[in-house]
């Protein structure tokens, strides 16, 4: 049944010419008869699929100029016009047909992302490898991954070295090179040696899993601007009617009637629009921006105020280690390794940083054992043999004997640190920094050259923090110690003079992102909260991807507008000719399908750069 549905306006297509040119042969051999029955034979089979369509819309709410269609090729049938009918079934189905392949040649990009699903993984079982469903994945076991096979759930590289692919994640053309500890996301495709993956995630919280979601909800979708074209289609059809009619009464001549209608059908009003805004999205997802819905792309064309995130955003993704400051008792560089250790088994952003910097110090890592991960506190488990914790200070103090403590004195003010205890001591303190993201001040620069008026950072650090951390950005207004409905209030407040985008990664952003007017997520792997709640998602690690899609979004509303206007102004010019009977049925016919074919290549001039 799919099958066919999809293959629809192809069968009807062929179907629809092969009456046509097979009743012309006829009808030239001196046998007109049979060439008129094989004409209406072709409209009539149109016919009853336009009826079949009109209705299941009409059901859905919805009435475009789909009946213009139907009229004409209903009237043309009982004036005894066959060759006409014909002819406008012919030209209805060939528009359909050519509104069908622009559709699939704007949605590849995205489309191209459900096809690369994988359906199995290589698992380490002992001393043998066994080949499961990925469904059976679970967090800790270890995958082996081959050469030109697709990573299939995201893990934490556990060899030495990684090469790959990334394209159809983030639209980066040139393969990336991993080093051990770098978490990988699923999805990507191995172009190097083979490599053991640490499974981080199951198949269906997964990076590509994510995305995949998102795509099937994007692809579904209907843009505002569409849904308007619909409401205008209703009055275009009042015009031609009236048109129509007066055209009828003026002359006498049912045939001026029928030209009328015949030039109207279809109207660009209705394939201009969807063609443009499908072709938009799947420029911006080639461009590493998976806008969620149509309604999203043309929110996205209208941004004036951006609201930027600070940690993870502005800051960038990847905390470093600033220093292992040990307590008395405890070694460096132990409570560094038995750390990393343990974080291996996380999915926390600090985790890869304390992995990379004990494989930056030639430190060994050892497979952590029975870990138990509470997220946004912390995690323990056991690590050669001994009794590992880690997290926030107050998390691993609740779990030591009540003398263990932990000396801030040597910490910097506001400094973000990760407390350890091994083996029921309060261990040491490892602190992180969080330097701004290098894309940033690109990323800014670029929103003010598109003409966005106002860029804030919000921060739920101390202000000062927050405005240290902006630095030199050139932004408009900087707000720290904020709450996630502190956020709210903010964007609320910044929706009242303008177009709100917010950009957010973290669980408390998902409010915000989900208030503003475009919220826009930092890559699905950051928060599952703040993508469901976003209406696009960063899938690339770049900022500067952020304008670029605002720029596509842009040029995708002004083509659509330009599209549909031309073509709405061309049909009105020739329904006036055909009324004043400057044109038979059949040239109505041919010259409307013109137009649409000419505003569908205009549309889909939003592919190119």
């Amino acid at each position: 049944m799919t099958r066919l549905r999809e293959n629809g306006p192809t069968l009807l297509a062929v179907l629809s010419l092969l009456c046509l040119v097979v009743g012309g042969v006829i009808h030239l051999s001196g046998a007109p008869l049979p060439a008129r029955f094989i004409w209406a034979s072709g409209a009539f089979a149109v016919l009853v699929v336009l009826v079949f369509d009109m209705v299941r819309a009409l059901l859905s709410g919805r009435i475009g100029v789909d009946a213009i269609a139907a009229l004409a090729i209903g009237t043309a049938l009982l004036l005894g016009e066959n060759l006409a009918a014909a002819i406008v079934a012919v030209m209805y189905a060939g528009g359909q047909l050519l509104e069908s392949y622009a559709e699939g040649r704007a949605r590849r990009d995205m489309t191209a992302l459900l096809g690369r699903v994988s359906r199995s993984a290589v698992v380490h079982r002992g001393e043998t490898l066994e080949t499961v469903p990925i469904e059976a994945l679970v967090p800790g076991e270890v995958i082996l991954l081959r050469r030109g096979e697709v990573v299939p759930v995201d893990g934490r590289l556990m060899g030495a070295n990684a090469v790959l692919d990334l394209s159809a994640l983030t639209g980066e053309p040139m393969p990336v090179s991993f080093d051990r500890g770098r978490e990988i996301p699923s999805g990507a495709t191995v172009v190097g040696d083979a490599f053991d993956l640490l499974v981080l995630r199951g198949s269906a919280t997964s990076t590509y899993a994510g995305i995949v979601r998102l795509v099937e909800q994007a692809q579904q979708s209907r843009s505002p601007m569409a849904r308007l074209a619909d409401r205008y289609a209703l009055y275009f059809l009042g015009l031609t009617l009236c048109l129509a009619g007066a055209a009828y009464g003026w002359s006498g001549d049912p045939a001026r009637a029928l030209a009328v209608l015949v030039v109207a059908t279809p109207c660009p009003l209705i394939l201009a629009v969807p063609v443009a805004v499908i072709s938009g999205m799947s420029r911006a997802a080639a461009r590493g921006v998976l806008v969620k819905t149509a309604g999203a792309l043309e929110a996205l064309a209208a941004v004036t105020t951006v609201v930027l995130d600070k940690t993870g955003t502005v800051t960038s993704a990847r905390p470093a280690v600033g220093a292992v400051l040990p307590a008395q008792g405890f070694d460096r560089d132990d409570v560094l390794r038995l750390a990393a250790s343990l974080d291996q088994a996380s999915a926390h952003v600090a985790a890869e940083a304390l992995v990379r910097a004990a494989l930056d110090a030639g430190l060994a890592l050892s497979l952590p054992q029975d870990v138990v991960e509470q997220p946004g506190q912390g995690l323990f488990g056991r690590v050669d043999g001994h009794e590992v914790l880690l997290g926030g200070t107050r998390f691993v103090r609740s779990r030591l004997p009540p003398d263990a403590d932990f000396s801030r004195d040597s910490l910097p003010p506001g400094a973000a640190v990760v407390a350890v205890g091994i083996d029921g001591q309060a261990a040491g303190l490892i602190t992180l920094t969080d330097p701004v993201r290098p894309d940033a001040a690109e990323a800014i620069a670029a929103f003010r050259a598109l003409g966005i008026t106002r860029i804030v950072m919000a921060s739920g650090d101390r202000t000062d923090v927050a405005q240290a951390a902006a630095g030199a950005l050139g932004l408009d207004a900087v707000a720290g110690d904020l709450s996630a409905p502190d956020k709210v209030a903010l964007v609320l407040g910044e929706k009242q003079t303008g177009v709100v985008m917010m950009v957010g990664d973290g669980v408390n952003d998902a409010p915000a992102l989900a208030t503003s007017h475009v919220g826009v997520a930092i890559s699905v792997r950051g928060s599952a909260a703040s993508s469901e709640a976003a209406d696009a998602v960063l899938l690339a690690d770049d900022l500067r991807r952020l304008p670029v899609a605002c720029h596509i979004a842009r040029r995708s509303r002004r083509i659509a507008r330009q599209s549909a206007g031309a073509g709405v102004v061309l049909s009105g010019m020739a329904m006036v000719a055909a009324a004043f009977g400057l044109m038979s049925p059949v040239q109505g016919a041919l010259l409307q399908e013109v137009i649409d074919v000419a505003v569908i290549l205009n549309a889909l001039r939003v592919l190119k750069d």
